[in-house]
C-alpha cells in the first residue's frame, strides 16, 4: 500500500458502563491510501463508528476512553506544524492522538472532516442551512460574511442541491417568455442570484433527507479536507437517493483528490464506492482486502454471512441466511490459535422457489374472495394560508385501486413522498380518506368511527417504521403487549391452542418467546433493548389480538442487514403460523421482492403498476420501476 495518508495502529477504545468495561475497539489497524476510499463494514456494535470518532478525537469522555494506539496522519499542508512533534522515520506524519486539543481543532474540519449518520440531528433546526455552512467556512477560512455566502452557494451547486447557473438562467428566461416581458441581462442575473440565495435561507425541516445530506456534504468539504469520513451517510435513504449520494461522493473524491473512509453495515453499498474493505466484528478487524477480493473470495465466516444475508432480487429464497448460520460453524470448529481461519463455511442456500411455484401459489391465492378491496382511494392534506384558511391541498394518494387476498403478501414500493405510508395509515383509518372506498372482509370501513373502528383494529394492525417511538418509554414491554388486550376487554376468542390464551400475561409471554425473546423480558423497558429487539416487541404487540391483516410500514429499513434478515424470516414464519395477510411497505425493492407474492409500485401518489413479484422485477412496464431496479447496488455477488 503506497503513500498512505492515514494509518491506524493497534487502536483500543474502552467504554465504562454500569460498572463494566466494554472494549468497543480492540486492537484495530487500518491504512487509508491517498485519493482512495476505504470501506469499513460491520453490524451495529462492531466498533466501526467509534473508530471513526477516534480519528476525529470525538469519543465522548466519559464514558469512553482511547487507551492505546496511534493514528498517523500525513497532512497535505503545514497546518499546525509548529505544534506537532515530528518523527525521524516519518518526518511528515503526526500522531493525532498525541496532539493537544487546540492543535487538533486546527485539523478537525479543515484537514479531516466528517459526515455524521443522522443529518437532521447534525443540523441546528433554529438556523438556516446557509447560516450553518457560512459558520463552518468562517471558522476555518478568513472570509467575510458576503464572501462566505458566495462560497456556500458555490458548494451547494457542487453537491448539486442548487442547479448550475446556466440551468437557472434558462428557467428565468422561459418564465419571462411565458409572461411576455423579457427582462434585461442584468435583471436576469439578479433573479438567478435571488434563486440561489433562497436555498441558503431554507431551514433543515424544509428539505428532504437526501437534500439535507447534501447540505452536510457541502459543510464537510467546505475547507477542502484531505480526508472525508462518511459515517452511514445513506442509511434509511431511498435507493434512488442513495445512488445519487454515492455518485456524488465518488465525483467529489476524484475532483478534489480526497481520501474517503466510508462506514456502513451494507456490503452492497461498499461494493459501489470502496477500493479497499475492512470488515469489523466485535471491535476487531476480521478481514481486509481489495473490494474485488472481499466479494469474490471472502475468507472469514462473518464476511460470508454479511454477503449472504441481504436479499438478492435475482434469487427467491424461502428463508434468508443469517450471520448466526455462518458464525455457528466458526464457534463449533475453530481452533483456539486461529479463530475462524479454518472453519467450514456454509454455502449460501440455492434458490428454492421457482417462478413456476411462485405463480402457482399466486393463482391459488387469487381464486379467493379479496380480504381487502380498495377502490378509487384519494387522500388530500390541506395546506394552511393566511389567517388559518386552507390555501390549497396536497394530493398524497391519487385514485388508487387494488385488492389483497387472504394469506397474500402484497409489497408496496416507492420513494419517500410517493404516498405509500399515507396509504397504509389510511387503510387502518389513522388518516381519513377524502374519497373512494375501503372494504375489509366484505364490510365497508371507509367511514367507520368510535367503537366500530376500535373493533376493526383487532383484525387490522400496523407495525411502524421506528420501533422506539412506537413504544411508550415509561411502560415495560409486557404492559405494552398486554395493552391491546386490555383495551379490547381481554383475549380475543378464539385463540389457537398452545398460543398462551389463558390470560393476557400468558399470551404476552408466549408472543415474546415466539418472536425470539424471553418471557422474563416482560419487566424490561424499551431502552434496554437493541433496535432489532424493539422491532420484535412491536411485532409481538401487533399479534396480541390475533389479527387477520398486518401492514408492515418500513419495518426493517433502519436495521442492520443481518438483523433485517432475522426479522424478515420471522415475519414469514409468523405468516404461516398465524395465517396472516401482509401489506409490506418499503423503498427497497430487494426486500420487497423477497417478502411478496405481488408488488405494487407507487409514484407521486399514483399507482404505477402492480403484478407478480418476479414479473415486476424481470419485466417491469413502467419507466419508474426500471429506475428503482437500476438503483439497486450492483456490486452484490452473483
Amino acid at each position: 500500500m503506497t503513500d498512505p495518508i492515514l494509518e491506524i495502529r493497534n487502536l483500543r477504545v474502552q467504554f465504562q458502563t454500569e460498572g463494566q468495561i466494554v472494549n468497543a475497539v480492540d486492537g484495530v489497524s487500518l491504512t487509508l491510501p491517498r485519493g482512495k476510499t476505504l470501506g469499513i463494514v460491520g453490524e451495529s456494535g462492531s466498533g466501526k463508528s467509534v473508530t471513526s470518532l477516534s480519528i476525529m478525537r470525538l469519543v465522548p469522555t466519559p464514558p469512553g476512553r482511547i487507551i492505546d494506539g496511534e493514528i498517523r496522519f500525513q497532512p497535505s499542508g503545514a497546518v499546525g506544524s509548529d505544534q506537532v512533534p515530528q518523527t525521524q522515520d516519518q518526518p511528515s506524519s503526526l500522531d493525532l492522538l498525541q496532539l493537544p486539543l487546540r492543535a487538533m481543532q486546527a485539523y478537525r474540519g479543515s484537514q479531516i472532516s466528517m459526515i455524521f449518520q443522522e443529518p437532521m440531528s447534525s443540523l441546528n433546526p433554529v438556523y438556516t442551512c446557509g447560516f450553518q455552512i457560512v459558520e463552518a467556512l468562517r471558522l476555518h477560512e478568513n472570509l467575510s460574511v458576503a464572501a462566505a455566502r458566495r462560497q456556500a452557494m458555490s458548494l451547494l451547486q457542487e453537491v448539486k442541491l442548487i442547479p448550475p447557473d446556466s440551468e437557472l438562467h434558462q428557467l428565468v428566461v422561459d418564465t419571462a417568455r411565458q409572461s411576455g416581458a423579457m427582462p434585461s441581462d442584468a435583471d436576469i442575473q439578479k433573479q438567478v442570484n435571488r434563486q440561489k440565495r433562497s436555498y441558503l435561507d431554507r431551514y433543515p425541516h424544509q428539505l428532504s433527507g437526501g437534500q439535507i445530506q447534501r447540505v452536510m456534504i457541502a459543510m464537510a468539504i467546505a475547507s477542502n479536507p484531505a480526508v472525508l469520513i462518511a459515517d452511514e451517510p445513506t442509511t434509511a435513504l431511498d435507493v434512488t437517493v442513495q445512488a445519487t449520494i454515492l455518485d456524488l461522493l465518488r465525483e467529489l473524491r476524484d475532483r478534489r483528490q480526497m481520501s474517503i473512509i466510508f462506514v456502513t453495515h451494507d456490503l452492497g453499498i461498499i461494493a459501489e464506492i470502496a477500493d479497499t474493505v475492512a470488515v469489523m466484528y466485535q471491535g476487531k478487524v476480521v478481514e481486509t482486502g481489495s473490494t474485488e477480493q472481499i466479494f469474490q473470495n471472502p475468507q472469514h465466516p462473518y464476511t460470508r454471512g454479511l454477503l449472504a444475508c441481504r436479499p438478492r432480487p435475482d434469487q427467491q429464497l424461502q428463508r434468508l441466511p443469517t450471520i448466526a448460520d455462518f458464525m455457528a460453524a466458526e464457534t463449533s470448529t475453530a481452533q483456539p490459535s486461529a479463530p475462524g481461519a479454518d472453519s467450514p463455511i456454509p454455502d449460501s442456500p440455492a434458490p428454492d422457489i421457482s417462478p413456476v411455484d411462485m405463480q402457482q401459489r399466486l393463482d391459488t391465492l387469487m381464486q379467493q374472495t379479496p380480504l381487502l378491496s380498495v377502490k378509487n382511494l384519494q387522500v388530500f392534506f390541506p395546506v394552511k394560508g393566511m389567517f388559518g384558511k386552507t390555501a390549497r391541498y396536497v394530493t398524497a394518494v391519487n385514485d388508487v385501486s387494488f385488492d389483497v387476498y387472504p394469506g397474500e403478501t402484497l409489497g408496496l414500493v416507492g420513494e419517500s413522498g410517493c404516498g405509500k405510508t399515507t396509504l397504509g395509515r389510511t387503510l387502518v383509518r389513522l388518516n381519513s380518506p377524502t374519497s373512494g372506498s375501503i372494504q375489509f372482509a366484505g364490510r365497508d370501513i371507509t367511514q367507520l368511527k368510535g367503537r366500530n373502528l376500535r373493533k376493526l383494529r383487532q383484525n387490522l394492525q400496523i407495525i411502524f417504521q421506528d420501533p422506539y417511538s412506537s413504544l411508550d418509554p415509561r411502560m415495560n414491554v409486557g404492559a405494552a403487549i398486554m395493552e391491546p388486550m386490555r383495551i379490547a376487554g381481554g383475549i380475543p376468542d378464539p385463540i389457537a391452542k398452545g398460543q398462551g390464551g389463558d390470560t393476557p400475561r400468558d399470551r404476552a409471554a408466549y408472543l415474546l418467546k415466539r418472536v425470539g425473546l424471553k418471557a422474563e423480558d416482560m419487566n424490561r423497558y424499551p431502552h434496554e433493548f437493541s433496535g432489532g429487539q424493539r422491532q420484535r416487541i412491536c411485532i409481538a404487540r401487533a399479534l396480541a389480538l390475533n389479527p387477520k391483516f398486518i401492514i408492515c410500514d418500513e419495518s426493517v429499513s433502519a436495521l442492520d442487514v443481518s438483523v433485517q434478515a432475522q426479522v424478515l424470516n420471522l415475519l414469514k414464519e409468523l405468516q404461516q403460523e398465524f395465517d396472516l395477510t401482509y401489506i409490506f411497505i418499503s423503498h427497497d425493492l430487494s426486500v420487497v421482492k423477497f417478502m411478496s407474492d405481488r408488488i405494487m409500485v407507487m409514484n407521486r401518489g399514483k399507482l404505477e403498476e402492480i403484478g407478480a413479484a418476479h414479473q415486476i422485477y424481470y419485466q417491469p412496464e413502467a419507466d419508474y420501476t426500471r429506475k428503482l431496479i437500476a438503483s439497486i447496488p450492483a456490486g452484490l455477488p452473483t
